[in-house]
This record gives C-alpha cells, sequence and structure tokens, in this order.
C-alpha cells in the first residue's frame, strides 16, 4: 500500500500532518512546535517528494531514505518536518490495526503520573508556590517542575537573587511528599551549577536539568560528576551520534529526548534503546499541550526504561494561547496526579476540524 497524499494545516506555533494511502485510509501526526509554518515549507520541499508513491509499511526505512536524499541537510528542520510524517504513520497503523500507539509498541492503555511543569520565569517565588499547592490540592499533583536561572542567561539570574529565593520558598511551601524538580535551561557555568546544585540538594530537589549550556556537553559532565542530585538533559539533540556519545560518557543521570524534536517516535524508540543499554533512565521532554505530550504518553507506556512521570505542562492561555482548541477532546485531564491513555486506536485524540479550516493549508499528492 503506498502513499499518494500529504496534507498540512499549519499556524506559525503547530502543524499537523495527514497522511492518506491509496485505499483511502488515513492518519494524523504533527510537526515540531515553534515556528512551524516553516517546518511545513520544508515538509513538501524536502519529504514530500522522496514519500509520495513509497510503501508506508516501514517507518525507519522510509525516513531514512529522506534523511539519505536530503544529507546535505542534517539537523532540526529536517527531523521537526520528519516527525510530522512519521507520527501521522503511526496514527495510521493504529487506525488500521484498530489499536492505541502505545500498544503497537509493547504497552498498554492506562494511567500516567505526571509532574506539573511550569514554564514561567516571569513569576514570584510566592505566586509560583500557590499555584503549585492549588494543583497538588485539586489535582492530586504531586510533582512539579520550576525554573530557575535565565534561559540561556550566560551565569545571570532573570532577576538578581531570584533562583535562591524560589528554590527555598518553594522547599518550604510544599507539603514534604512532593518531589521538586528545576530547569536551568542552559544558563550556568560549571562552577555556578555546582553551587547552586548543593543548594537544590540542601532544598529537596531531585532532578536538576540542563545546568550548563547543552552544546557543552564537558561542563554539563563536571557538574553531574560533582553532585549526588539527578542532573538531566538531552531535549535539544537530535543526532544519534550525539546521543550514543552521551550515554557511552555518562554526561547526565536521567536522559530527555524530546519525540519532535528527533524526527517521530520510531526515532526516540531507537534512543531509549541506546539509553537502556546504557542503564539509564528516560524521561522524555514533553513542554506544551500539543500532540507531542500525548506522543510521549503513549511511549512512557511502552518502553521499560521510563521515568517514573510525564512531564504535563501547567500553563494556560496567558502563556500558551496557541495550544487552546486544538483537539475536540481533553486528552490532558488530569484526576488523582494521573492522565489516561484511552483504549482508541492511534494517538486516540480528534484534532479540531475548526482549527484545522482556519490554518493554512498545503497539499502534495502523486498525479
Amino acid at each position: 500500500m503506498k502513499i499518494t497524499k500529504l496534507e498540512t494545516f499549519s499556524k506559525p506555533y503547530v502543524s499537523f500532518v495527514k497522511t492518506t494511502l491509496e485505499d483511502g485510509s488515513e492518519g494524523f501526526g504533527q510537526m515540531s512546535t515553534y515556528h512551524a509554518d516553516i517546518t511545513a515549507k520544508i515538509f513538501h520541499k524536502q519529504v514530500a517528494p522522496w514519500v509520495l508513491g513509497k510503501s508506508w509499511i516501514n517507518f525507519d526505512d522510509i525516513e531514512n531514505l529522506v534523511l539519505e536524499k536530503e544529507h546535505k541537510f542534517p539537523g532540526s528542520y529536517l527531523l521537526r518536518a520528519i516527525a510530522g510524517l512519521d507520527t501521522s504513520l503511526w496514527d495510521l497503523k493504529g487506525k488500521l490495526e484498530d489499536k492505541p500507539v502505545t500498544s503497537l509498541i509493547g504497552g498498554s492503555p492506562g494511567k500516567l503520573k505526571v509532574y506539573g511543569s511550569s514554564m514561567k520565569r516571569d513569576i514570584s517565588a510566592e505566586d509560583e508556590a500557590k499555584r503549585f499547592n492549588i494543583l497538588f490540592d485539586e489535582n492530586g499533583i504531586d510533582a512539579f517542575k520550576f525554573r530557575i536561572g535565565a534561559e540561556c542567561g550566560r551565569g545571570l539570574d532573570e532577576w538578581e537573587g531570584r533562583t535562591q529565593d524560589i528554590v527555598k520558598t518553594i522547599n518550604k511551601s510544599l507539603d514534604d511528599s512532593v518531589k521538586k524538580l528545576v530547569d536551568a535551561n542552559s544558563c550556568f557555568s560549571p562552577s555556578q551549577a555546582i553551587e547552586i546544585g548543593k543548594l537544590l540538594e540542601d532544598n529537596n530537589v531531585t532532578h536538576f536539568e540542563e545546568p550548563c549550556p547543552y552544546w557543552e556537553p564537558e561542563q554539563t559532565k563536571q557538574v553531574t560528576d560533582a553532585l549526588v542530585i539527578d542532573v538531566t538533559g538531552g531535549e535539544q539533540d537530535c543526532d544519534l551520534r550525539i546521543w550514543r556519545d552521551m550515554v557511552s560518557r555518562k554526561i547526565v543521570n536521567i536522559f530527555q529526548p524530546d519525540i519532535m524534536y528527533l524526527g517521530g517516535l520510531t526515532r526516540t524508540l531507537q534512543v531509549a534503546k541506546i539509553i537502556e543499554a546504557g542503564g539509564y533512565t528516560c524521561t522524555p521532554h514533553a513542554a506544551n499541550l500539543s500532540l507531542v505530550t500525548m506522543c510521549t504518553m503513549h511511549l512512557l507506556k511502552a518502553i521499560p526504561n521510563a521515568g517514573p512521570y510525564l512531564e504535563l505542562s501547567i500553563e494556560g492561555e496567558d502563556y500558551y494561547p496557541w495550544q487552546q482548541e486544538l483537539f475536540l477532546n481533553n486528552p490532558f485531564a488530569v484526576e488523582n496526579g494521573r492522565v489516561t491513555i484511552t483504549d482508541r486506536p492511534g494517538w486516540g485524540v480528534d484534532i479540531s476540524p475548526k482549527w484545522m479550516n482556519s490554518a493554512e493549508y498545503q497539499v502534495s499528492e502523486t498525479n
């Protein structure tokens, strides 16, 4: 069975892909968020021409074909585009076999614990603690990640003293049972990160994400070796060579691939096996409530080295207005600190027709 049509529905932050086979079977996927309208152009220019008219059965082979044909363009944008193809093929396969994707890869539907992931740096320590406590009381979320330092901040804090203030305030304000995680987003030098890491250890934080510039793994390695706390990272990395190197050199304690940055579920499964072979935990990055989080839910239910929590953004319309009304249902509803993967086939979500009708439409198809 061959692929005959590839359609995209794009806005600046999100682009969905619809793949159709010659018998009319179809599946929906998503390219990586952010500048997704640009990624859609790459999809039709550098992905679709190599895929149309080809058999859809072997995902790894068809995606490697694209990478080989476009070997002059390694890296992020091409893989962000391929993610749309890959995730649509998994949805299609699930619908044809009447199974959720997680069942196709060795898992089963069910519930997943979440950690509430804050994206905000312009929030006071007191206000951050307040909203964590509300989510703990009302939704049963018992783990939270908050931001320290400035994003790629060259050693500077968002404002002077904020990191020390929020770490101490969160620790004293939350119930003792609540797990605490932080993300520095490549802010600190090794010496700064080690000093801050000791502050984190003293305040019961268990997860120190991307302490140093991610593109300088030797710096992160210094922090990992110096601290007891788990140092984590990997979300930005999309090259399998880099992944093998990071794991073999033990750059971090916990690895965090992003399904959409990597090029889809197929390649992420390969990375999860690399991480597993190294004896490490895989806790994927999933920073917004688009299809990336749903795909991550299905992945976590299937891999043997999954971390204990799904990253679940707690940001609403004030921070992520573009993620509103993407789906007809709410696939990310939290009850007792858990989200549910249903037994619906494919990804188990319905993309809003209203959203798609208002998006930029492009199509590539066989003649």
